[in-house]
């Protein structure tokens, strides 16, 4: 069974968690390069890893995205206090802050199975399966990636975690952003992922309480645990 050593960066910058996951994804395919032509025998068990961490507000624009998705200018971005960073990661454009659990698995997908969609359906299932366990029915949409509670008559279905990622010989950076406690004023400043027909939600807006923000990683970190069928380290 795989290892995979969890990590909880706490509150931190975009720029130095995306700079520590290059680092991080370096180190695990350094580690499949170098045991590529060894025997079984000497070959170094590969590591995978699992980051948790929550941003100071911050837009994302993916590799395909449209800039005009991305309602401020440069001095708007100053005065709301936002950053702004054009990445490697599939998907549009979307908003990291305050009240969120973001995650970036940085798994060698060789030691778990070589399907993209499949990968992304288990991050899916990830998030689904933990707002289960509050009483929310998790649904997915065809051709919009992520995890969305359906319109119930009164609000359009209603994105609750965002999923975005990048694949490096196989291994895994990026992830997802789960709205927890999440203030979604910033997405005014936005067209979510390019979307225009649907809204974004928070897990503390639809039960109708803050929830336990520790107790919601916990979660997450179990149906990780369960869907990927790995062991923490």
């Amino acid at each position: 069974m795989e290892k995979v050593i969890y990590q909880d960066l706490g509150r931190i910058s975009y720029k130095d968690a995306w700079d520590y996951q290059q680092v991080k994804l370096k180190e695990v395919i350094d580690r499949k390069l170098g045991n590529r032509d060894l025997a079984e025998a000497e070959k170094t068990k590969q590591e995978h890893y699992l980051l948790f961490c929550e941003h100071n507000p911050v837009y994302t624009l993916g590799r395909n995205g449209d800039f005009s998705n991305l309602l401020l200018n440069e001095k708007g971005l100053a005065e709301h206090g936002i950053e702004f960073f054009k990445i490697n990661r599939g998907g549009d454009i979307t908003y990291h802050g305050l009240g969120q659990i973001v995650g970036y698995p940085i798994f060698d997908m060789d030691c778990f199975f070589t399907d993209i969609h499949k990968y992304v359906r288990f991050l899916e299932e990830v998030i689904i399966r933990t707002i289960a366990e509050y009483g929310l029915n998790g649904i997915r949409i065809e051709g919009s990636t992520g995890v969305w509670l359906a319109s119930d008559g009164t609000r359009p279905p209603r994105k609750i975690c965002a999923i975005g990622i990048h694949l490096s010989r196989w291994v895994t950076m990026h992830g997802f952003a789960f709205n927890v406690n999440a203030n979604l004023d910033h997405f005014n400043f936005i067209i979510p992922c390019g979307i225009t027909d649907k809204a974004v939600t928070s897990l503390h807006l639809e039960v109708g309480y803050a929830v336990d923000y520790e107790e919601v990683k916990s979660k997450t970190k179990k149906h990780f645990q369960e869907l990927f069928e790995f062991e923490y380290a």
